[in-house]
């Protein structure tokens, strides 16, 4: 039975994460090896090793896209106490995978950083509360309690209360923890109103018997969670390798669209630590997926009105200093390349490929 997301950090990413030392350590191995294979070394630095969380990897590489692309992935996992943005300015990662408010807090440092690809257009965080509760909308949190499974879900809070002319100092915030059991006992006893948190908090909820309502406003749930980011300096030069690594990522993004239980199946190939309990592996892939299908046309687009939205919020909160032109700091030029790719054959090669290993 699943007890809680211990194993599982925040924002989906696995607790058990390599430090940064051993991180780069694997890099020159790595890039051997695909130096011996005629393959060209991307050393991306994101939150977490290979993860249902971001499926499109996973999916790329089982239907070898990423191969064909003339590209091999090597991973760099950090501690969260190291700026991504670190990686792609010294040159040991030519992409580094940043949510908003780090893209924003590197812009106005003056780091020459560009936004190139939208990975997450959807947060994970939110607010929730228990299914059979009267509240429906962030209105009604005023003069309640509201959990934080940590401190750091104070300023999702913020944002949503702010969405209904609400102040933080108008609730009283309690953090609560991670574990699931005392999630749902914080709901049970009716110590908290709601709780600010992310989807594998949701998903530990869920597993500690609670059933759960999201009452997330649309405008804290539709930011650019996760984007990619390059040194804007080294764009030109990396511009062909950097098409293949997206081609290849919309490829296995189109994955989840096509069919699920292959899906599935890749991912538990890949990562089967998040499947020793199938019933959390197929609902943290389930959960995954909305996140990481593009909500534009064009998958992984670049939309310069919510990088303009989401700023009013974070500089009344103290977030940001002053709002920063979007224009400035993204660059679309690889997203029409990007999607340069035929859906149903994606469909065709899943098809294939589960006719083989299914």
């Amino acid at each position: 039975m699943l007890t809680d997301n211990a194993f599982i950090s925040r924002r989906g990413c696995l607790g058990l994460m390599a430090g940064t030392a051993a991180g780069l350590a694997l890099g020159p191995m790595a890039a051997g090896r695909a130096a011996a294979q005629g393959l060209r070394t991307i050393n991306v630095i994101m939150p977490l090793p290979r993860s249902a969380n971001f499926y499109p990897l996973i999916a790329g590489e089982a239907l070898g896209y990423f191969e064909k692309e003339g590209i091999k992935v090597n991973l760099l996992p950090s501690s969260t106490t190291v700026p991504y943005v670190a990686f792609v300015q010294n040159g040991q990662a030519e992409l580094a995978m940043l949510d908003a408010p780090q893209t924003f807090q590197s812009v106005q440092a003056g780091i020459p950083i560009k936004v190139v690809y939208e990975a997450m257009q959807r947060a994970p965080e939110g607010i929730a509360v228990s299914a059979d509760s009267p509240i429906k909308s962030v209105e009604q949190l005023k003069g309640t309690t509201v959990g934080l499974v940590s401190d750091r879900d104070r300023t999702t809070l913020a944002i949503a209360l702010d969405t209904a002319g609400i102040t933080i100092d108008e609730v009283k915030t309690v953090v609560v923890g991670e574990a699931g059991p005392t999630l749902a006992n914080a709901f049970r006893k009716q110590t908290v109103s709601a709780i600010a948190g992310a989807v594998p908090d949701w998903l530990s909820l869920q597993a500690n018997g609670m059933k759960i309502r999201l009452i997330t406003p649309p405008e804290v749930a539709d930011t650019p969670a996760n984007s990619f980011v390059v040194n804007g300096g080294k764009l030109d030069e990396l511009r062909q390798p950097l098409v293949g690594f997206f081609r290849a990522w919309s490829k296995g993004m189109q994955v989840g669209k096509v069919d699920v239980e292959a899906l599935a199946a890749m991912c538990r190939k890949a990562v089967p630590e998040e499947w020793e309990n199938a019933t959390f592996g197929r609902e943290f892939l389930d959960a995954s997926i909305p996140m990481n299908y593009s909500v534009t046309p064009k998958l992984g687009d670049l939309q310069p009105e919510v990088w303009k939205r989401v700023q009013g919020p974070m500089v009344k909160l103290g977030e940001l200093q002053k709002e920063i032109d979007p224009a400035s700091f993204l660059d679309r030029s690889l997203i029409d390349p990007a999607n340069d790719f035929s859906r149903e054959q994606v469909a065709a090669d899943v098809a294939a490929w589960k006719a083989k290993s299914m």
